[in-house]
């Protein structure tokens, strides 16, 4: 069987790919639960200093996938994914993101845990919680207004809207706008420069400039008990059903 999720170690860098291709790479619980091991593996190995996401060649990723978020716990107590938020909350090694393609709700909330994001002209980016009925996640609504302002954030979070490479570029959600043709080898090139200097002395910069872990893992949890009493409203439900039968 074809792993979804693959992670491979060049040069101190540690490169995560999502493999689904034919879902554009959307977020299983089975897919949650290979990034969680990942992601703790990393933090705890000396030889990972740094680690890139890659997302899907292309396509970056487009967020969870409804069915089987139907049919999973998403965001409850003890879920995969819930769980995987928390530990990117404490991911002290920088981390960066490779994006093309749809970049789509987590995909986009997942950004700004990243340390840098490089995407390129096909990326499209999107919060679109409100419009499924349902209240953003991965710390967001700290995050996003801390990084943004109120005004732009409430513009990203309530209109729920696509915006593209250009837009995340002026925000200042991502570092550059990269060529396609080569935008994984930019990323890797960038990470591979920071897994070469000091390490102790990235990681400690790292940590000083993220010490919000436990605020951030506060929101996180009061931003999954609200997502979960909207997921099982009627309302939510109802357009989620709409959005299957397409």
């Amino acid at each position: 069987m074809t792993k979804l999720v693959t992670s491979t170690l060049i040069n101190h860098v540690l490169h995560v790919e999502l493999n689904r291709p034919e879902a554009k790479h959307a977020l299983t619980s089975a897919m949650y639960e290979s990034l969680l091991e990942i992601f703790a593996a990393a933090r705890a190995d000396d030889e990972v200093r740094v680690l890139l996401f890659k997302g899907g060649r292309g396509c970056f990723c487009a967020g969870n996938d409804i069915g089987d978020f139907l049919e999973q716990p998403v965001l409850s107590e003890g879920s995969a994914v819930l769980n995987f938020l928390r530990q990117l909350a404490w991911f002290d090694k920088p981390l960066i993101a490779a994006v093309a393609g749809p970049a789509i709700g987590v995909a986009t909330t997942f950004l700004l845990h990243c340390d840098l994001v490089y995407a390129t002209d096909s990326a499209v980016f999107s919060v679109p919680f409100v419009n499924l009925g349902i209240s953003p996640e991965a710390a967001s609504t700290y995050l996003l207004p801390r990084q943004l302002g109120h005004v732009r954030a409430a513009e990203l979070l309530l209109l729920g809207e696509r915006f593209d490479a250009a837009r995340a570029l002026e925000l200042g959600l991502i570092n550059a706008v990269v060529d396609e043709a080569d935008y994984w080898e930019f990323a890797t090139r960038q990470g591979e420069k920071i897994a070469a200097k000091p390490a102790a002395a990235v990681r400690a910069t790292k940590q000083l400039m993220r010490a919000n872990a436990a605020t951030l893992e506060e929101v996180i949890n009061r931003e999954a008990r609200q997502f979960v009493d909207l997921r099982d409203s009627d309302e939510a439900r109802a357009i989620f059903q709409q959005f299957l039968r397409k």
